[in-house]
């Protein structure tokens, strides 16, 4: 008897979407296995039982793994099909041989690199919010940027109820109504740096990623893709793993420190009653 995989992974292996984005389909009621809708947790057979996404029968996949970079234009969603029928990137890797999805999200007003792949665990493992990986932007504003803002931008603003990690971030240009900031981010929140810009009054007007890691969008032009290099592979996979190492001991740092006033207060209580 074949071994069973979560069903979440086999959706990601036949090129459907992200393991993420799998686990949302599944919450939302669209994935049924053998006609019954699926539930999170589900374990599959990939060879022996038959599984749907809306009304697109799933088959394994035995292709090789394709890695490509995009540069994706203003006006495209980040996804493979789109039911109010906008412009999709799927159209611009109609030429991609394999079946590829996006690795994290570019909305519709934004541009610049955007990954894609038919791989499940590196697009997790790029994506996942536990690693970190740096991405950075181009962000063109219409008023002036102070240094007060800079900073600010830079230290962290509370959006939706929760503060941003810290960025860094450098003035490239300034006009009389026009600034150019270069942005890099280590989290992947919902439209962060058009609602970090809206929080200090600043109107962005062009957002473009021009970074994922230290793989760069160079010269590659709107609309077109092309195969990320393995240096540029091991790049990202490196990234990954750093960041997520880097993550963790922040987070047993900020442990201690939490810790270490407990146990010096209660040292002096105890000395305080001798």
């Amino acid at each position: 008897m074949a071994e069973k995989i979560r069903l979440q992974k086999m959706i990601a292996d036949c090129g459907i979407a992200s393991r993420r984005k799998a686990e949302q389909l599944i919450e939302e009621g669209k994935v049924r296995v053998n006609g019954r809708v699926a539930q999170i947790g589900d374990k599959v057979d990939p060879a022996s039982d038959k599984v749907t996404v809306g009304s697109r029968k799933l088959v394994p996949q035995n292709s090789r793994k394709v890695y490509i970079m995009l540069h994706k234009p203003r006006g495209f969603v980040t996804t493979m099909d789109d039911e109010l029928g906008r412009k999709c990137v799927a159209e611009l890797v109609d030429n991609v041989e394999e079946r590829v999805f996006p690795v994290g999200r570019l909305d519709r007003d934004s541009e610049g690199l955007l990954l894609m792949t038919n791989d499940g665990d590196f697009a997790n493992r790029i994506s996942h919010p536990r690693s970190h990986v740096s991405k950075t932007y181009r962000v063109t504003v219409r008023q002036q940027v102070t240094e007060d803002m800079l900073a600010k931008l830079s230290e962290g603003l509370m959006i939706d109820g929760q503060m941003t990690l810290p960025a860094d971030v450098n003035l490239v240009t300034k006009e009389e109504n026009r600034c150019v900031m270069q942005i890099t981010l280590y989290e992947g929140r919902n439209r962060q740096i058009r609602k970090m810009c809206e929080e200090l009054g600043l109107d962005v007007i062009r957002l473009k990623r021009t970074a994922v890691g230290n793989v760069k969008l160079g010269m590659l032009k709107q609309g077109e893709w092309r195969d990320l290099s393995d240096d540029e592979l091991r790049s990202l996979m490196a990234s990954a793993q750093i960041s997520a190492s880097r993550q963790k001991r922040a987070a047993k740092a900020a442990e201690k420190a939490v810790y270490k006033p407990y146990k010096n207060n209660k040292k002096n209580n105890k000395q305080g009653r001798n």
